[in-house]
């Protein structure tokens, strides 16, 4: 955990240098400034621009592979927007004589060396993390099935430590496929255990449980914690590495808790259907002159209509009517959900749907306040009333305004059968709960991402 917080620490600094170097080095190029008297101040701006975006898609975080393409790509799009808001904001705003208004060149280059070069000590950071790092753990105390299904879930995700587990009766590591073969030490001498790997655990998880843990055990686990090993509850490890809230913590007392400041406080509701309000603005002005070429490509394809209709479900459960440029072919009936490789996708509809273009007329639902640019996804009526059959707690979904995009849309793939509707539920109360316009301004980057490699279905 320390060296984490110091890779995080070098990387802040190193980034910070980085702008300072690139800046300065394309100004002296160009004669805008000289080496007695380099860029300092005016770069104050870039810095911090640059350090909200990279943490905006956990360019800060040591879990993070920086040796993926989605992550590179991620981070170019960062950077780019970074160059674009300097663009505008020194050319904007600024008054005359600002330092940066000496040459464009000198910003658009700069801008363009900081993508590799920031990326650079990145994975340079990373391969030697994989290249040093001994075997790690989680230790979850709970129960048996408790802890098969957070292995599970680890594996899911991807997380490479391994998983040491205790029980009420027994002490056991590695679950493979059940607590068949149960091991000593007894629950209560877990103490022993939680010292010998105390030099390898990067958490301990604890499931919440009525029972009270010996105090022996509860001893060595504030002493970890406050030794740099955090113990989490199995639902904060969900929200803290997964950004997402476990369904079993569900319950009808559960919207009482913390959070939930978008569904509570007027004034964030306000502030978020102004920015609605404005982007949708922004959006449509940009979009406009593509539709009718959209709209040709879709009648040449097959003479059918060109809007798709459909009635979904909003916030406070009230029904509105969603239009998007129709990707599929006419035809009563069929499946709910589209699948990979869809035969109704028409050509047109596939290029549409990896663009994310025919969701451009549901931009007028924003402005008409049926709907938010980030929310979860707006579903049909049919397939809701479905999953609050199935599903307890649904309905919390339907406490704020739907979105184009979402939390729960960039996290997760596109849902197809109950199971993907119940994790990506998780995602959406994540966002319900914990909603801020930095959380927002993540999922936007990680749409454009989705949008620029054609992610869409």
């Amino acid at each position: 955990m320390k060296q984490g917080r110091t890779i995080t620490l070098a990387l802040i600094l190193l980034d910070a240098l980085a702008v300072v170097i690139a800046f300065n080095l394309f100004a002296w190029l160009r004669g805008v400034t000289d080496s007695q008297d380099p860029l300092l101040a005016p770069l104050f701006l870039p810095i911090m621009m640059q350090g909200l975006a990279i943490y905006l898609i956990d360019g800060y975080n040591t879990r993070t592979d920086t040796m993926s393409v989605t992550y590179t790509s991620q981070h170019a799009i960062a950077l780019i927007v970074v160059f674009l808001l300097t663009l505008l904001l020194t050319y904007g705003f600024f008054i005359a004589g600002f330092p940066l208004q000496g040459s464009r060149l000198v910003i658009t280059e700069a801008s363009l060396l900081l993508i590799p070069l920031t990326l650079s000590y990145r994975r340079y950071f990373y391969q030697r993390q994989l290249a040093e790092a001994q075997q790690r753990y989680f230790m979850f105390l709970g129960s048996p099935e408790s802890c098969i299904a957070f292995k599970q879930e680890c594996r899911k995700t991807g997380m490479t430590q391994s998983v040491l587990y205790a029980t009420h009766e027994t002490f056991a590591e590695g679950v493979a496929n059940g607590p068949t073969d149960p091991s000593t030490p007894p629950f209560g001498n877990v103490v022993h255990y939680l010292a010998e790997y105390a030099d390898s655990l990067d958490a301990i998880i604890l499931r919440e449980s009525n029972q009270e843990l010996p105090p022996a055990v509860a001893q060595k686990l504030m002493e970890l914690h406050f030794s740099g090993v955090p113990t989490y509850t199995l639902e904060l490890f969900h929200e803290v590495y997964w950004r997402k809230i476990p369904l079993y913590r569900l319950n009808q007392t559960w919207l009482f808790q913390e959070g939930f400041r978008i569904a509570r406080e007027p004034v964030f509701e306000r502030l978020k259907r102004l920015s609605d309000l404005s982007l949708a603005s922004l959006g449509l002005a940009l979009t406009l002159p593509l539709l009718p070429f959209a709209a040709a490509a879709i009648w040449l394809e097959d003479r059918g209509p060109l809007f798709f209709r459909q009635t979904r479900v909003g916030k406070n459960r009230l029904l509105f009517d969603i239009v998007k440029l129709r990707t599929m072919r006419v035809s009563p009936g069929g499946d709910a959900y589209t699948r990979v490789a869809d035969q109704r996708i028409t050509r047109v509809g596939r290029f549409l749907r990896n663009t994310r273009l025919d969701e451009v007329p549901q931009l007028w639902n924003v402005l008409r306040g049926d709907m938010s640019l980030i929310g979860p996804r707006a579903e049909w009526v049919r397939l809701v009333n479905n999953y609050e059959q199935q599903i307890p707690c649904y309905h919390f979904r339907h406490l704020v305004k739907p979105g184009i995009t979402g939390w729960a849309q960039v996290s997760y793939n596109y849902g197809e059968n109950i199971e993907d509707t119940l994790r990506k539920l998780e995602y959406d109360l994540y966002y319900i709960r914990y909603f801020s316009f930095v959380l927002d301004a993540s999922i936007i980057l990680k749409t454009i991402h989705l949008m620029l490699f054609g992610k869409g279905r």
